[in-house]
């Protein structure tokens, strides 16, 4: 329980401070899956399990990414059918952006209660969680 209601409070947290850049903390979670890649491009079913979403909702959140022209559409040459979300520049500019802002939120959230060594630990242990799991983002 303590670990679930900590999730909440910090998904709520993080997603005010996220509203200054227009955006969910979903919405840059997606953005910053795409940034991941070598190629800035996923398919709507690899982002889904990344995200631990539905495709449905991945084709819902990225339309209105797409109409603020953070990400864009492509279609694989060899394969009309299968369709790629990919990261525009203002998409990597917005990533830059809001990472800035989670990274700050971070020293505040955890530099009040816990140690360098704590927070260390603690990412260690999260980390244990997902591992091997393709929603893993650092």
């Amino acid at each position: 329980m303590h670990l679930l209601r900590a999730y909440s409070a910090l998904e709520e947290r993080f997603s005010g401070a996220l509203s200054v850049h227009g955006l969910s903390l979903k919405e840059v979670l997606l953005l910053m899956h795409l940034e991941r890649e070598p190629s800035g491009r996923l398919t709507r079913v690899a982002l889904a399990k990344r995200l631990n979403v539905s495709a449905s909702t991945v084709t819902r959140m990225a339309q209105p990414l797409e109409k603020c022209c953070f990400v864009s559409r492509e279609t694989d040459a060899r394969d009309a059918r299968l369709a790629f979300v990919v990261l525009t520049d203002a998409g990597k500019e917005a990533v830059t952006n809001t990472r800035a802002t989670l990274q700050r939120l971070s020293s505040e959230v955890f530099r009040d209660r816990w140690t360098k060594e704590d927070i260390s630990q603690l990412a260690e242990l999260l980390g244990r969680l997902t591992a091997g799991h393709p929603g893993d983002i650092s």
